[in-house]
C-alpha cells in the first residue's frame, strides 16, 4: 500500500511539473529535461509512468477535458435557469484557467498541439464535447423563454466556446490572463441584450451577475 501510495504521488508530481512546463512554454518549448527538472524527479521515473512527452501532454489536456465536463455536468444539475448556468459556464471555464495549472497548460496544448492534428484531419473533440454540453443549456434557456426564438442554441454555444478560446488566448498574451475574467463579463454585457426578450431585460442584470460554486443553488423566476 505504501508503495501504491508513493506511485500516485509521483505521478501527480509529474503531471504538475509538466503542467507547469507545457504552460510556460508550451508543447515544443518545453524537453523531456525541463519537465524531469521542474517535477523534481528522475527520466526514469517519468517513462515508468508516460510512454513520452507526447503520452504526458496527451494525458494533460484528456485531464483538463475531463474537469471542464465535470463543470458542464455540474452546472447543468444546479437549480439556476438555463441562460444563467451558460453564463455560470464561461466564467467558470475563465475561473479553472485562472487557478488550475492543468486545465492552463491543457488549453494551451489543445491550442497547440489541436492546429496540427486539424491539418492530419482529426477533430477537435474537446472543443465539440465543451460546445454540445453549453447548447444543451442554451436550449434549456429556449424552452424557459430567457433566449429569443431565433437563437439557435447550436449556434450560441459555437460562438461562446470560440469566445471563451480566444479570450484565453488573447488575455494570456497581454495581461498572463489577469484580465480574462472581465473579458468574460465584457462579453456578456454586450451579448445579452440581443439575445434576452425584450420583456425580460429587466432581469439581465442577475444573469449576468450568475456564478456558479458548489454550493450554488439559484431558482429564478
Amino acid at each position: 500500500m505504501v508503495q501504491q501510495a508513493r506511485a500516485v504521488a509521483t505521478r501527480a508530481q509529474i503531471v504538475m511539473g509538466a503542467a507547469q512546463a507545457f504552460d510556460r512554454f508550451g508543447y515544443f518549448g518545453s524537453s523531456v529535461g525541463e519537465i524531469v527538472d521542474g517535477a523534481r524527479i528522475t527520466k526514469g521515473a517519468l517513462y515508468f509512468h508516460f510512454a513520452s512527452k507526447d503520452d504526458l501532454a496527451q494525458f494533460i489536456i484528456g485531464e483538463q477535458h475531463r474537469i471542464s465536463l465535470e463543470a458542464v455536468e455540474a452546472i447543468a444539475a444546479s437549480d439556476a435557469r438555463g441562460l444563467e448556468q451558460v453564463v455560470m459556464l464561461c466564467h467558470e471555464l475563465a475561473r479553472q484557467t485562472l487557478v488550475h495549472p492543468v486545465v492552463r497548460a491543457g488549453a494551451r496544448l489543445t491550442v497547440e498541439l489541436g492546429a496540427v492534428e486539424a491539418l492530419n484531419g482529426a477533430p477537435g473533440d474537446p472543443y465539440l464535447e465543451w460546445t454540445e454540453g453549453c447548447a444543451r443549456l442554451a436550449a434549456r434557456a429556449v424552452e424557459q423563454g430567457d433566449l429569443v426564438e431565433t437563437v439557435s442554441p447550436l449556434v450560441l454555444a459555437r460562438h461562446l466556446i470560440c469566445a471563451i478560446a480566444g479570450a484565453r488566448v488573447i488575455s494570456r498574451a497581454l495581461s498572463r490572463t489577469e484580465d480574462l475574467e472581465r473579458r468574460v463579463d465584457e462579453m456578456w454585457e454586450l451579448l445579452l441584450p440581443s439575445i434576452v426578450p425584450v420583456d425580460r431585460h429587466g432581469q439581465i442584470g442577475r444573469i449576468r451577475a450568475a456564478r456558479w460554486s458548489t454550493a450554488s443553488n439559484c431558482n429564478g423566476d
